[in-house]
């Protein structure tokens, strides 16, 4: 599918403009432009504020039954236009189609569990008469929205990522500003177009496309804006704590996720598993499998067996149902990559497949007797590029794991519940998935890390509480 280059408006307080100044998107995998979206200016995210102070007082105003209704509607339209949604994820990003259609499948459900999550949104009574002198007060407390959140959002997922953002800010009874990726706006506009025909009103929901370097630092600084939700890479987290002021912040920065595979696991579905998460949208994942840890007894026949498969996974044209892997979101990236396993190969690293780019194209690779000093062992890959590294034991496993300074997530595999539990306990990872590759996430579920990996949880929930804030209610009583 072709999509016409007519150029695509953004949605600034309800309505939809467009700016002579314009940003190019192309697809990856040719750099064939695909559409244009407005470069928005410093006005035009001040602009986008006021309308945001606005639409948080209507937000807030919206009763729960309503907020339930749209975005059930916005749901309902994702799911009448799926195809074209799957369509527009796999052309201006990196996935196939058939990880797209997955993606688009689970916005829908993200949007549905923020649609049921904003009934649940509960206060609790309490016992002011627990001391001594308040016998005469009773009360409770409610949850009340913080106002206007501001969401950035990154390419890898740029539609699901973005209704995790925005599903929660809505149900919570918010306004929110989005942001999204320059190289994959589209998704974003999808998304703000369905929430547009669900009939959202006016100026609760924004979304500007530009230049971080524009427009980043006055979404980040403004003293209206009373959250940012980030998801992205660790210096630019790092930058927006830095600037952002007196505000909530929730980010999710990335890893370096571990997998540990003991001699008791069943090797077939580890190496499946493994395989499938380590080269998932070409690697571009902060789940991806990235270091798999393999106890010595089994090494060999792991490693054979997952290079087998590894080598079976077909690279090409993203639209193609046949195809496992497409291209990384730039050249740049990928050639950023290939620098990062050049210099692991230089310092010691056998290769045992792949290592090949062709522009934006890198082939899945298979690392072995990867130096603990280089910057692919420490730091997130973000590309399809995997390590395997025996260990003696689950020790050393679990201490290999903790070495670095990232903790999303983990994976093991065993038939053992108790070094299972082992492994729970000790991993200083946000999540650990049993007899699963760390790349396994359901959208209900808290998602978040420790260390670099971020600050705060997200998943539809546990978002609700981080975009929410309690407020206290006591009476007190006559003696009557």
């Amino acid at each position: 599918m072709t999509v016409q280059i007519r150029g695509q408006k953004m949605l600034i307080g309800g309505q939809w403009v467009e700016r002579d100044q314009v940003i190019e998107v192309r697809d990856p995998q040719d750099n064939r432009l695909i559409d244009t979206v407005p470069a928005a200016t410093k006005e035009d995210m001040l602009e986008c504020i006021e309308a945001a102070k606005v639409g948080a007082k209507i937000a807030a105003g919206m009763p729960v039954h309503e907020r339930i209704r749209v975005i059930h509607a916005a749901a309902d339209y994702i799911e009448e236009h799926k195809e074209r949604y799957a369509s527009i994820i796999s052309q201006e990003g990196s996935k196939t189609i058939r990880e797209a259609q997955k993606e688009a499948a689970r916005c829908i459900q993200t949007l549905r569990i923020s649609a049921e999550e904003a009934r649940r949104l509960n206060g609790e009574t309490l016992s002011f008469d627990q001391m001594p002198g308040s016998e005469n007060r009773v009360g409770y407390y409610y949850r009340f929205p913080i106002g206007i959140i501001a969401a950035i959002t990154p390419f890898n997922d740029p539609l699901n990522l973005v209704a995790h953002k925005v599903g929660p800010a809505i149900a919570a009874g918010n306004a929110i500003i989005v942001k999204p990726a320059s190289v994959t706006p589209l998704s974003a506009l999808l998304l703000a177009e369905a929430f547009s025909s669900a009939g959202l009103p006016p100026n609760v929901l924004s979304v500007i496309t530009g230049h971080g370097r524009e427009i980043g630092d006055i979404l980040v600084t403004h003293p209206a804006i009373r959250m940012i939700s980030f998801t992205g890479g660790l210096e630019a987290g790092e930058e927006i704590v830095r600037k952002a002021g007196l505000k909530k912040i929730g980010m999710e920065l990335g890893s370096n996720s571990p997998v540990i595979v003991l001699e008791d696991a069943d090797l077939g579905d580890a190496v499946e598993s493994s395989v499938s998460g380590a080269f998932w949208a070409a690697g571009q994942n902060c789940l991806g499998v990235q270091r798999i840890y393999i106890q010595a007894g089994i090494m060999a026949e792991f490693q054979k067996a997952f290079v087998t498969r590894t080598e079976q996974y077909h690279v090409g044209d993203k639209q193609s149902v046949l195809t496992d892997m497409g291209p990384l979101i730039t050249e740049k990236e990928a050639i950023r990559v290939e620098k990062m396993v050049e210099e692991a190969i230089e310092k010691g690293a056998i290769l045992l497949t792949g290592g090949k780019r062709n522009g934006a194209f890198y082939a899945p690779t298979v690392l072995t007797n990867v130096p603990e000093n280089c910057s692919i062992a420490k730091e997130e890959i973000f590309g399809p590029v995997v390590l395997l590294c025996p260990v003696a034991d689950l020790d050393e496993a679990i201490q290999k794991s903790n070495s670095v300074e990232y903790g999303l997530q983990a994976g093991i595999f065993t038939k053992n519940i108790e070094k299972a539990h082992k492994a729970i306990s000790k991993l200083d990872v946000g999540g650990i998935m049993i007899n699963d590759s760390s790349d396994y996430r359901i959208d209900a579920m808290p998602f978040g890390g420790v260390k670099n990996s971020g600050l705060g949880r997200e998943g539809i929930k546990f978002a609700l509480q981080e975009m929410t804030e309690p407020k206290v209610v006591c009476f007190k009583l006559s003696d009557q």
